[in-house]
């Protein structure tokens, strides 16, 4: 059973979303503040994140980006601001995607299955030893782990999936939403903004300090392009 953690301070909400995932088959646990959900999203004990923004002690902003950079569990962050600069940050933090409150019960459960589904798929794929290597960047897809100069580099699912995505496809150029089909898949409901977002972040990872080596090359009116 695939167990899910609900980060809301509002009871309602929260007993309303996990109500709907209970009768979907997850198991589900509630924390009221963001000190608690912390806490319980570091157990690693829990397949999905459903965390909201605004949240007492610690916002979901903070919760978000100190869960990141221990797990690659999916997060998926639910916030009643609509403003496209909090979706932005939300996303840069590392949440995989977001639901904006009031939302349709069955709405929140399409989209949590659909990232388990799609993590499942993603790490559950067993194939030959998958390596990919460019200068100084080291992919293997296997172990879903990347090294730059040999020092592991953290990236959250979906940088991964992007980055690895366009690794496999050197040279070419991907519009944004080309790129936001084939990583997010069709029957996502974000939009390309995400692909930015993420391509910011990923070049904010790979291309500083020492490595100044530009990897993902920005086409002016037409996308992205992996150099090789």
């Amino acid at each position: 059973m695939k167990s899910v953690l609900i980060v809301e301070d509002e009871q309602l909400i929260a007993e309303l979303e996990r109500d709907y995932l209970e009768v979907n088959g997850y198991r589900v646990d509630i924390a009221s503040d963001g000190k608690k959900g912390l806490e319980l999203g570091l157990s690693g004990q829990y397949d999905l994140i459903l965390l909201d923004l605004m949240l007492p002690g610690l916002n979901g902003f903070e919760v978000c980006k100190q869960i990141r950079a221990k797990l690659n569990v999916p997060i998926l962050m639910v916030t009643a601001k609509k403003e496209d600069i909090d979706v932005i940050k939300g996303l840069g933090f590392g949440a995989d995607d977001y639901i904006t409150k009031p939302f349709k019960p069955g709405e929140l459960v399409a989209r949590v299955k659909a990232h388990l589904a799609r993590y499942e798929r993603l790490i559950g794929k067993k194939a030959v030893p998958n390596e990919i290597r460019i200068r100084d960047l080291r992919i293997d897809a296997d172990s879903r782990r990347i090294f730059l100069q040999e020092h592991e580099v953290t990236l959250t699912t979906k940088e991964f999936d992007l980055l690895h995505f366009l690794a496999q496809n050197p040279n070419r150029v991907f519009s944004k939403n080309h790129l936001f089909d084939s990583v997010w898949g069709f029957d996502s409901l974000g939009d390309a903004q995400t692909v930015t977002v993420h391509i910011r972040k990923l070049r904010e990872k790979l291309e500083t300090g020492s490595a100044r080596t530009e990897y993902i090359e920005t086409i002016w009116g037409a996308g992205y392009r992996f150099r090789n």
